[in-house]
Parts: structure tokens; C-alpha cells; sequence
């Protein structure tokens, strides 16, 4: 799916329900136990260790690697964390990589002061298209989302999900309206249906829907079509709206 695929259309629900992801209220019977309850949460908090765990050692190599190019292209810290707002509004230190220079702030309000073009862009959707504070190494970063490998381990301090809606900066939760109180109410994902339905090139409202879709619909088996998508953006980042 691209950047150009339309937001939750009906081609993506009668996708859904051909892979059995047709929204429903699941019994304990069924494969796909609703997350909502006791055994769902549970199940999903296991799945999120053993994965996260299964990431970190089995692609070590590549980490250590991806932190040794960010020392070597520009200098400051290999890590940046950023203030996100989690389950039941609890704030957190969302972990990345860094992909800016370390001065990244500075220079994003002197162009807010220089440039109405730019200052709407990212009051519109809080990131610019074409940064020009992104290091280089950091735009294969953002374009590949490796610069949120190390999230695996906010997902293991139990901060986050594998998946889930997008961990919101304070600026964002305003434009969630009436829906954030319901958005909060489950962890942040590393990934979900956002980052495989175009990500920044949907417009914000249509991001909200998304969000909102999740948390009404989850389920097992909407986790591992959402993490099968992923490897694919990952693989094949060509249009994925990451920038």
C-alpha cells in the first residue's frame, strides 16, 4: 500500500474482511480474541516482548551499525528522545535515532519566523516535507523508519506497542477533539494502520479516522497484518509517505 491508497477505503475493508479482519465483537472462542479484555491484554502484552526481544537480538548487528553511522555523520548524540503522551495521558521519552542536527530547534524557529509557507506546513502536519535539518544519514532513516528501531525498547519498559495508534506530541492532542479521551485509552504502537496507509501524505483528519478505526477494531490478527505491511514499507519504501 502507497502513500496514494486511500485512507480505510472500501477497498482496503473488503481487503480486511477477505484476510478476516471484518470488524466484529470476538467470543473466546475465536482465534482473534478481542484485546480489549483481560486475556486479549494479556496476550498482546506477551506478543509484544517476545517480538520486541526477537527484534533486538536478531538485528543487532544492524543496529549497532545504523548507531556507528550516525556517530560518524554528524556529531551529537546517536539517540533522541522526544516527550510523547501514552495510555491514560501518561507522558513518556519516546526513544529514536537521530535524524536532525543537534541544533534542530533553533533553526526550525528561525524558519517559522522567515518563512509563512513553512510555519503553515508544519502547524498543518508538524513535520516538513523537505527539512533541511535532517542529516543524510538521517533521510534514509526516516524513509526506511529504522530511526524508530530503538522504540523496541519503550515497547519493553511497557511505554508502547509493536502496534498501535501514533504516540502524539502535547501540540497534537488538540486535534484529535472528542476522540483523544478514546485514543488514550491503549498504548502507542511502533507501527499501525497510519504508517501502512501513506503516513504523512494523508491529510491529519483522515490520520484521526485511522486511529480511531484501530482502537474501535483491534484484534490478534489486525496486529500481524499491520506488522506483514510494515516489513514490506520497510523493504520497499518507495511512496510510503516517510519523510
Amino acid at each position: 500500500m502507497t502513500a496514494e491508497s486511500p485512507l480505510i477505503s472500501g477497498k482496503l475493508f473488503r481487503g480486511f474482511r477477505k484476510r478476516g479482519l471484518q470488524p466484529r465483537v470476538l467470543t473466546s472462542r475465536d482465534t482473534g480474541l478481542p484485546l480489549e479484555d483481560v486475556k486479549g491484554d494479556f496476550a498482546k502484552r506477551l506478543f509484544d516482548i517476545v517480538f520486541s526481544l526477537l527484534v533486538l537480538i536478531l538485528f543487532s548487528p544492524v543496529y549497532l551499525l545504523l548507531a556507528s553511522l550516525i556517530a560518524i555523520g554528524s556529531p551529537g548524540p546517536i539517540f533522541y528522545r522526544q516527550k510523547r503522551i501514552g495510555k491514560n495521558y501518561k507522558p513518556f521519552g519516546c526513544i529514536k535515532f537521530r535524524t536532525m542536527v543537534t541544533n534542530a530547534d533553533e533553526i526550525l524557529r528561525e524558519m517559522m519566523e522567515t518563512s509563512p509557507e513553512l510555519r503553515s506546513e508544519f502547524e498543518g502536519n508538524f513535520k516538513l516535507k523537505n527539512d533541511p535539518r535532517v542529516t543524510c544519514i538521517g533521510k534514509f532513516l526516516r524513509v526506511t523508519s529504522l530511526d524508530e528501531f530503538p522504540q523496541f525498547w519503550n515497547v519493553l519498559k511497557g511505554d508502547m506497542s509493536v502496534v498501535g495508534p501514533r504516540p502524539l506530541v502535547v501540540e497534537e492532542l488538540f486535534m484529535y477533539g472528542r476522540n483523544i479521551d478514546k485514543i488514550l485509552t491503549i498504548k502507542p504502537g511502533i507501527t499501525g494502520l497510519w504508517q501502512v496507509s501513506g503516513r504523512n501524505d494523508i491529510p491529519y483528519e483522515r490520520r484521526v479516522q485511522i486511529d480511531v478505526y484501530y482502537v474501535n477494531f483491534r484484534n490478534l490478527w489486525l496486529d500481524l497484518w499491520v506488522i506483514f505491511k510494515t516489513i514490506g514499507v520497510v523493504i520497499f519504501p518507495t511512496n510510503n509517505g516517510a519523510y
